[in-house]
């Protein structure tokens, strides 16, 4: 089945067809750094487009997957000047928090990561290119020259946010100081007063205007035509479509051959934003869960609806009820990949006894039913119930090849722990080796109870002792005294374990 996915320039489920046979170019709008990290917000962008690059790559496409950082705007320049740290510089640090919680969240590093800092030879090239097509002009204002783009010359204009332009100037205004021959005009350049931040350009010192940016470095990184162009639904208006206009008035139509948007995350049902301050942080959220908790819980619905986050408050505690079941399935899906694995001991893989020939059929079309799933418009619910019935299917593999130590049944727990693994891959799931999730997870749930774990291992310990002595019923108080406390004792050949529940 051909990629189909909903594409909001034409409002409608398409099949997918680069520009170039094999090749796909892909501009996903990127962090402005100007508070430490990321909020879940913005996490939602980042894994679902993580997941549509994944999944490219997993069909054969070759992938440019370009994501740029915008280290320069006012909010920037305000948190740098309360900190005195030159603005550049400040959202490099900021940076540095939202990229590592990026990577934690399984978000594969872009091929191209520019920032616009690094970018005002290209965004002044191109703005001169505007000036000189005749669709924006230049005014002397009390800071120095600006140029603002001439949205009347550009008749398309609306075509992605499918809006009128009569009704956009009913809800338009000029800002104070502003020189502006519309309402509707923008700006591509802003002048610098003396002793104010900014670059030297032929219309003088000053800063790129927001929406330059995108159009300036995905051309420099994708070409002045590439396929698709993502981002939050909140920049279809006016940031898209600004970028449409400015750079088709040069290079002409179709900037972008797709544009996607996913929905807002909400709180209390209302958009998830630091401008609202109702937004919860990726760095919130993760003292309490696994990042793959996180990950599975964004791609539990369908990226392009809405997504409500629930925050739960008892007393002091906070927590976040959708992410902690969303751990417990990723903590299943470790399990089942854990016990395939002690299960099939050295087995190659092979098709199994005809008592698991049910089983054998998930498992061998399990990493196809992911991908058509995906091919979908990338229904990631409809892919993580492909593997839940997977690891159902793996669990009973496990069971009966260990209980059993049936040789092709090892062999069909070989082909599922494989199975499993390239089924997650295009969702960015199962990332770790299950001893290293295991280790995390009970390392921050011990901390989160306030145990012990040398106090668990002497009650671990007690109870073998009271078990070897044929004493049961202290054996069970004390399993019974452990699970009260959220500790599960797991009994096996080799010993009894322990693990701590979410």
């Amino acid at each position: 089945m051909a990629l189909r996915l909903y594409n909001t320039l034409t409002q409608k489920l398409e099949p997918f067809e680069p520009r170039e046979p094999g090749r796909v170019g892909i501009y996903v709008c990127g962090i402005t750094p100007y508070e430490p990290g990321a909020h879940a917000g913005h996490a939602r962008v980042y894994v679902a487009f993580d997941v549509l690059v994944r999944h490219l790559r997993a069909r054969g496409f070759e992938v440019n997957y370009t994501r740029n950082i915008t280290d320069y705007n006012d909010n920037i320049l305000k948190r740098a000047k309360s900190v005195n740290e030159d603005p550049v510089a400040f959202a490099a640090r900021m940076w540095t928090f939202a990229e590592h919680e990026l990577l934690a969240l399984g978000c594969d590093k872009p091929s191209h990561e520019p920032r616009v800092s690094t970018h005002i030879p290209e965004i002044i090239a191109l703005v001169e290119e505007i000036v000189a097509s005749g669709h924006a002009y230049v005014v002397d204002t009390p800071k120095g020259k600006d140029v603002y783009f001439e949205v009347r010359k550009f008749p398309p204009y609306g075509k992605l946010s499918h809006r009128n332009i009569n009704d956009l100037l009913a809800g338009a205004r000029v800002e104070v100081g502003e020189v502006k021959k519309d309402p509707l005009d923008f700006a591509l350049w802003k002048a610098s007063a003396q002793g104010e931040f900014g670059w030297d350009s032929p219309w003088g010192r000053g800063c790129p205007g927001w929406h330059i940016e995108c159009s300036a470095m995905s051309a420099k990184y994708l070409g002045k035509h590439f396929d698709i162009h993502c981002g939050g639904m909140d920049l279809i208006f006016p940031h898209h479509e600004n970028e449409v206009a400015q750079s088709e008035s040069v290079w002409g139509p179709d900037f972008s051959k797709y544009w996607l948007h996913n929905g807002f995350v909400t709180i209390d049902k209302e958009k998830m934003a630091k401008s609202l301050g109702n937004f919860v942080t990726v760095r919130d959220i993760l003292v309490r869960n696994d990042p793959e908790a996180l990950r599975y819980f964004l791609l539990g619905t369908h990226f392009r609806g809405p997504l409500a986050f629930d925050v739960q408050k008892v007393e002091e505690r906070v927590s976040f009820p959708g992410v902690d079941e969303a751990e417990r399935r990723v903590d299943y899906l470790y399990t089942t990949l854990d016990s395939l694995r002690h299960a099939k001991q050295d087995a190659a893989p092979g098709d199994g006894p005809p008592t698991l020939k049910a089983q054998a059929k998930v498992v061998a079309g399990a990493r196809e039913a992911v991908l058509v799933a995906l091919d979908k418009d990338l229904n990631t619910p409809q892919a993580l119930a492909v593997l839940a019935d997977l690891a159902k299917a793996g669990n009973e593999i496990a069971a009966y090849a260990t209980k059993k130590k049936d040789a092709e049944a090892r062999g069909l727990a070989a082909k599922a722990a494989e199975v499993l693994l390239s089924a997650c891959g295009p969702l960015g799931l199962l990332q770790a080796p299950p001893e290293e999730f295991f280790a995390r997870t009970r390392t921050r749930r011990l901390a989160i109870r306030k145990l012990d774990p040398a106090a668990i291992d002497a009650k671990v310990k007690a109870r073998d002792e009271a078990r070897a002595a044929k004493d049961f019923k202290q054996g069970d108080a004390i399993r019974a005294e452990l699970a009260a406390l959220g500790v599960e004792l797991l009994d096996g050949e080799t010993g009894t374990s322990w693990r701590v529940a979410q």
